[in-house]
């Protein structure tokens, strides 16, 4: 087995009562079963609360129902009572984990961080270079998906991460030549054969596309999802001055690509994952502010909900807000 994780994944340690935000409010945090019946058991005041709180769901499993937005075990320094007077062994798998990452592809396995996470956020976005994972596709032992087809999906991602992290281009151009490569790498999945990738032919192309940009009509997409905090309502409605395209936006990319590319190997499914990868990347610089804080509520209120990201993903194909030509156009238009 084959493990690969960026440089920045070993250097994550929790800030815990300094962090700027919580995994430990408003979220409803999910309890494996084998933690639920620990908890059920426990004596004392703190088994007691726990019984108070736990509800359980049909997984044989629990929810820690929230108190005032918060879970009931945070306190007031920041802190987990359980993990305080029991250690970190006792936690359940979701607060163990977090804001760990893997993604087991039988043969190798890939892990990351949440970007949902602000420190996970701050090593992300200010790593050195885009991060380049598992360049090939090597064992022999059987899988349950087509060996071919992530062969393809390998190759196209480093591909994906040289076009993000090439410097001869700005973000922007970057970010739309990303687009017309998904294209590309979507054929190549699809049929095993592509006509050639000339950024230099196809960059021009682009430009000639992007028209004038629908800023309001891209916002008002995700206004109509679900929203988990009054912040992020009111980022959409009344967005600050959009950020400078910057390498922070670059490592977003990477992020994404790193993230979701091989996912495709489920459905084949690329296209929209790409696009999925470019609109995280347009949604972070229109709504300004700290880039790194609005790309860490970003990840809190899309990524880490799964019915708001297949809304964008379904949403690629079909929605007029997130057309090719409108995010060209928020990319390189007027």
């Amino acid at each position: 087995m084959q493990f690969y994780a960026p440089e920045y994944y070993s250097q994550f340690r929790c800030l815990a009562a300094a962090c700027p935000d919580s995994c430990c409010k408003d979220w409803e945090i999910q309890i494996d079963a084998a933690s639920a019946r620990y908890y059920q058991s426990l004596p004392g005041s703190l088994g007691q609360r726990l019984r108070q709180h736990l509800l359980p769901d049909a997984d044989g499993g629990a929810v820690m129902a929230l108190e005032s937005g918060r879970c009931p075990m945070w306190r007031e320094d920041g802190l987990c009572a359980i993990q305080a007077q029991l250690g970190a062994d006792a936690l359940c798998q979701t607060c163990r984990n977090y804001p760990r990452l893997t993604h087991d592809y039988g043969v190798f396995v890939e892990r990351g961080l949440e970007l949902s996470c602000p420190e996970a956020a701050r090593l992300i976005l200010t790593a050195p270079q885009v991060p380049v994972l598992a360049p090939v596709f090597c064992g022999s032992e059987d899988v349950e998906y087509d060996r071919e087809a992530m062969s393809v999906l390998l190759s196209t991602r480093a591909n994906a991460l040289r076009i993000v992290g090439e410097r001869a281009h700005s973000v922007q151009e970057a970010l739309a030549l990303l687009l017309l490569y998904g294209c590309h790498a979507q054929q190549l999945l699809d049929s095993g054969e592509a006509s050639d990738f000339s950024p230099e032919a196809l960059l021009p192309h682009a430009k000639a596309l992007a028209g004038e940009a629908d800023v309001r009509g891209f916002l008002d997409f995700f206004a109509g999802l679900e929203i988990l905090t009054p912040q992020w309502r009111s980022r959409l409605e009344k967005p600050c001055v959009p950020a400078a395209w910057s390498g922070i936006h670059r490592n977003l990319a990477g992020y994404g690509i790193g993230r979701y590319w091989l996912q495709a190997i489920a459905d084949y499914d690329l296209l929209n994952r790409v696009k999925l990868v470019v609109i995280s990347c347009i949604l972070v610089r229109l709504l300004g502010g700290d880039p790194i804080a609005t790309a860490q509520l970003y990840a809190k209120e899309i990524e880490n909900d799964a019915e708001n990201l297949d809304a964008i993903l379904d949403g690629a194909d079909s929605q007029p807000a997130l057309s090719d030509r409108q995010l060209l156009s928020l990319l390189l238009g007027k």
